[in-house]
């Protein structure tokens, strides 16, 4: 019955922490481009450390359910922060449609397109698993992506 009641509790606290607050989408011009990249980040250290407090957690004998559910729960929030960071303010927002026929802006477009889609598949494993692998896959790929936005690129 207490497992029962905590998974109730957590699964209620995983409905109420949906929200993603990236940007608005109105042309305010208002873009921090860099800040968003910084805050990706952050969101990848948390769930890092969320993971690691998981993984010591599950092995004691004695099992805290409730700092496991609140570790998790964070570690939820994080990975929902990173894929609304990536896709209202990125997809939505930032990366423009490129024609085909030019060639070396369409080749920057397509591969900004592929790194966003591997930060948010990263981000869907890091919320199935507590595999570090994740974190190091999420770092590479942001700091790819990161090169390939700010490379050349007006803002």
């Amino acid at each position: 019955m207490k497992k029962l009641a905590i998974l109730t509790l957590f699964i209620g606290l995983l409905a109420f922490s949906q929200k993603s607050f990236a940007h608005c989408e109105i042309p305010c011009g208002i873009y921090g481009d860099s800040v968003r990249v910084t805050l990706i980040a952050e969101h990848i250290e948390t769930l890092e450390k969320s993971m690691n407090q998981i993984n010591e957690l599950s092995k004691a004998g004695d099992k805290n359910y409730n700092q496991l559910v609140r570790w998790v729960v964070n570690k939820e929030e994080h990975a929902q922060k990173i894929q609304g960071i990536v896709s209202q303010y990125f997809l939505h927002q930032r990366i423009k449609p490129v024609s085909p026929t030019e060639v070396e802006a369409y080749a920057k477009y397509t591969n900004q397109l592929a790194l966003l889609h591997q930060l948010l598949v990263y981000s869907m494993k890091a919320k199935q698993s507590t595999d570090l692998e994740v974190i190091e896959n999420l770092r590479t790929t942001l700091e790819k992506f990161s090169h390939s936005y700010f490379h050349n690129h007006t803002h």
